[in-house]
């Protein structure tokens, strides 16, 4: 039968490190200036990148770090740098400037990964899935790992109403915002990183 507590649990633990509340102020810092139909295109891009990723960690993501010998320090490290990036051209003002290729750059990159599915939220799936037994228990995992992407999906969809309401004073405002916050996120996710080889973790 369906593992209603499974499920919640996963749910819950993915809700907290995907943190759909606190990934809105940054999508609609790194989509301001774009038409609408872009906007609601990239944030369908961006859950649909983060549940292929979250997908294929869970099924083989433990046989993928071991053949790359790559641990989970070095993942939370590497994912906090790549932040770290993006977050200096959002306090620069950089990330207002859009390109010929930034549409499909920030579904990607950072939106899909690392921020929705960054270190944490890979670590959590392949857990899960590793210790599901059964496939009451398995079908459990899954959905709740569907759910989540939907509830990401339908958060950045909807998010976009906020920009008719702050104008282009508080899209800037928001961008700048959104850097000092995705800085500390992504200084964050180093620190545990580093903590990480010193207790010798992975």
């Amino acid at each position: 039968m369906f593992d209603v507590t499974l499920f919640g649990s996963v749910f819950v633990t993915l809700f907290v490190i995907m943190d759909p509340p606190g990934i809105t102020p940054i999508f609609l810092a790194l989509t301001s200036g774009r038409a609408a139909k872009v906007q609601r295109r990239m944030a369908w891009q961006a859950a649909s990148v983060a549940l292929g990723v979250i997908t294929v960690f869970g099924i083989c993501g433990q046989q993928i770090l071991d053949y790359l010998h790559v641990s989970v320090p070095a993942l939370r490290v590497a994912g906090g740098l790549l932040l770290l990036l993006i977050a200096l051209d959002l306090l620069t003002g950089k990330a207002e400037e859009p390109t010929q290729t930034k549409d499909v750059n920030v579904a990607l990159v950072p939106l899909g990964m690392p921020l929705l599915a960054g270190p944490g939220a890979i670590v959590t799936v392949i857990l899960a899935v590793q210790h599901a037994d059964g496939f009451a228990a398995q079908t459990s995992v899954w959905l709740a790992i569907i759910v989540m992407h939907v509830v990401l999906w339908l958060t950045m969809r909807y998010s976009l109403a906020i920009i008719r309401l702050i104008k282009e004073g508080g899209v800037v405002l928001v961008t700048r915002l959104s850097g000092m916050l995705l800085s500390a996120i992504a200084v964050q996710s180093v620190a545990n990183g580093i903590f990480g080889f010193i207790h010798g973790e992975g």
